[in-house]
């Protein structure tokens, strides 16, 4: 079996706000063989930027886009097709946008893979630890307190028992900060879990600060309060923090940074398959934090194709039992696979279909297809 196309496919609502959601646009890739079968992936960055990066034609040796680094190469050798693109961009690449383009097409040859043996991802990535995961509701603060506290007491309704609430207004003020908390956490009750996703937002003093001030509300983590490439400051924060875990990793897309933040001292190690070069590399971070005993769990917050493909991540690690489910409401997130994975008693089920197990929405495609 030969790669004979590789199609890179901006995907875009009609608008888009300055807003943290993945799921306003993409690229979708697919890739496809000699034999027929055409496998899918996903890539979580600035779809224009990631095409380019598919599409571009050789400049020289190691100055190709991926597409000349793959085309006419077996779908199966995917290490080696992993290594012949990292070596064939190191010229303009290395780290951030080429990595993330990486991996909607190593995701796909996942797919590939699946289809053509008749087996679904996990089991191909070394076998499923877990089948079920507690899916928490991934979602923006309100603009205000009481929007926060409504947004938490329905999902609350709608059977989630975690809920993790991100960016938006985090970083405004101390009050604004504590109020809106205070308010997700009187919103979900006290049983279910609460997460917070700072956004980057605070210094590292102002960090180590909320954390204490945080600590009535019970959170299960406090995620990314911190800029990336601040990892002393996650190595002070993670030192000063009273009982509670601190989570990060979705920003980064070299596997020696995320040993670094690992060293830092974080608690909950965040991998997005979609950013990091695809599978095989998230596998390879997801092992990094079991060996030293840290907890892995995947960031998603794009379509079904990252859910399908993050779901079989999480199956393959032995330190996971949370899933990250974006619960935005955009026709992309809903419609662009044909699978909804549905939460069901609070839990997200792993597909058991061949290669990832979902199927492209055609009409979705051809209707936010840019260009």
């Amino acid at each position: 079996m030969k790669i004979t196309q590789v199609e890179a496919i901006h995907l875009r609502l009609p608008v888009v706000n300055e807003r943290c959601d993945g799921s306003q646009d993409t690229l979708v890739v697919k890739v496809h063989t000699d034999a027929g079968i055409v496998g899918v992936g996903e890539v979580d960055s600035s779809p224009s930027v990631a095409k380019a990066i598919i599409d571009a034609p050789i400049s020289h040796k190691i100055s190709r886009g991926l597409t000349e680094c793959v085309l006419g190469q077996d779908p199966f050798e995917i290490d080696r097709l992993i290594h012949r693109m990292y070596e064939g961009t190191i010229f303009f690449g290395r780290q951030g946008a080429v990595i993330q383009a990486m991996s909607g097409v190593e995701i796909a040859l996942w797919d590939i893979v699946g289809k053509a043996v008749k087996r679904p991802v996990y089991q191909l990535l070394g076998g499923g630890f877990r089948k079920k995961f507690r899916a928490y509701a991934s979602i923006l603060f309100g603009d205000t307190p009481d929007e926060t506290e409504r947004i938490g007491r329905e999902l609350v309704k709608q059977g989630y028992k975690a809920v993790k609430f991100g960016w938006g207004p985090m970083g405004l003020s101390e009050e604004s900060d504590i109020a809106h908390v205070r308010a997700a956490r009187k919103g979900l009750g006290p049983t279910a879990e609460l997460m917070v996703d700072a956004g980057l937002c605070w210094d590292t003093a102002t960090s180590i600060r909320r954390a204490k001030q945080f600590a009535e509300f019970n959170l299960a983590w406090l995620e990314e309060p911190l800029h990336p490439d601040n990892v002393d400051g996650y190595r002070r924060l993670c030192e000063s923090t009273p009982p509670m875990r601190i989570a990060a990793g979705e920003e980064i897309c070299d596997i020696k940074e995320m040993v670094a933040m690992m060293d830092a001292g974080i608690d909950v190690v965040q991998v997005d398959v979609t950013r990091v070069g695809g599978l095989m590399r998230s596998k390879r971070m997801g092992w990094d934090a079991a060996d030293r005993h840290r907890l892995c769990v995947n960031h998603s917050y794009k379509t079904g194709i990252n859910i399908a493909a993050s779901l079989h991540f999480v199956a393959a690690l032995p330190n996971t039992h949370y899933f990250e489910y974006c619960v935005e409401q955009g026709d992309l997130r809903k419609n662009l696979t044909k699978q909804a994975f549905p939460v069901i008693d609070g839990d997200i089920s792993v597909p058991e279909e061949p290669g990832l197990g979902v199927d492209l929405n055609e009409a979705i495609v051809a209707k936010y297809r840019v260009g």
